[in-house]
Parts: C-alpha cells; structure tokens; sequence
C-alpha cells in the first residue's frame, strides 16, 4: 500500500503533467520559436529538453538520496548541466520531447508510489534548495515546471 505522502506527491506530479501537456501540446511552430530567457538564451522550444533533462536528473538525485546517498555534489554547476543537455537534445522535436518527458514523469510516479516514510524524510543535496528531504525533492521537481510555466504563459500573455 503506497504510504500517504506518497500519494499526496504523485498527486502533484500527476497534476502538473496534465497542466503541462495541455499546454505545450497546444503550441504553435511559431510560439516555440518566441523567446523565453535573455540568460542563457532560451526560446520556449527549449523548454521542452529542459523539462526532459531536468526530470532525469532530479529523479536520479533522489533516488540517491533514498538509496542514502549524498545527493548532487557540491561542485555541480547547473548552468553547465542545463547546457550540456540541451545540446544533447537539441535535434529532437517538440513531440518527441513530450513523448520523453511523460516516459520519464510516468518513471518518477512509479518510484514515488514505492516510498515510504524512511525514504522520503532522508536528507541529501538538491542542485538548487542545498540539504533537503527526499520528499522536499520531488516536491521540487513539481515545483521547477510549474516555475517555467508561469514564465511560458507570460511570454504567451496569458495568465491562468
């Protein structure tokens, strides 16, 4: 039986990849082309390899952590990563990019339903909050998209 705060974060992840989806989904050749950060030069379409890259990574932080782990080392440099993925997904299209990012959300929800109290209250490091719980972490993971969608629909001009 998958413990109650478990359920309470796939319940959030579940959520934000509806909200998500039904949003990129509908975008345009054109909006994917808008630009959505001066620093580092984003345009929305490549949000969509930071959403696949940056699920991978902090799922696999996590996991760390929960297996007790440290986490992500002290030296890691997120702006470094975050290019690095991008050039790595950079052919790919928006679709395919989707098609990634539900695969790995649906990994992410599997392992979350699996935890228990041991695991979610271990304590390792997050690239960006620094020491914090398992469950800190995952709830992080909900929190970064829902972060660059509120960008996204500026960018859009729309607000919801």
């Amino acid at each position: 039986m998958t413990h109650p705060r478990a359920v309470a974060l796939v319940t959030k992840l579940e959520k934000g990849q509806r909200k998500t989806f039904e949003i990129l989904k509908a975008l345009t050749a054109e909006q994917c082309q808008r630009l959505l950060y001066h620093e580092p030069s984003w345009q929305v379409r490549h949000l969509f390899a930071h959403f696949v890259s940056a699920e991978r990574q902090l799922l696999d932080l996590a996991r760390d952590v929960a297996r007790g782990g440290s986490g992500a080392p002290p030296d890691f440099d997120i702006d470094r990563f975050n290019a690095d993925e991008q050039s790595q997904l950079e052919g790919q299209s928006p679709p395919v990019l989707l098609d990634l990012l539900g695969q790995a959300r649906q990994q992410t929800i599997e392992w979350v339903k699996t935890l228990g109290p041991e695991e979610l209250d271990k304590i390792g490091r997050h690239p960006a909050l620094g020491e914090v719980t398992v469950e800190t972490m995952i709830s992080a993971i909900y929190g970064h998209q829902l972060m660059h969608m509120r960008d996204l629909l500026k960018v859009l001009g729309r607000v919801e």
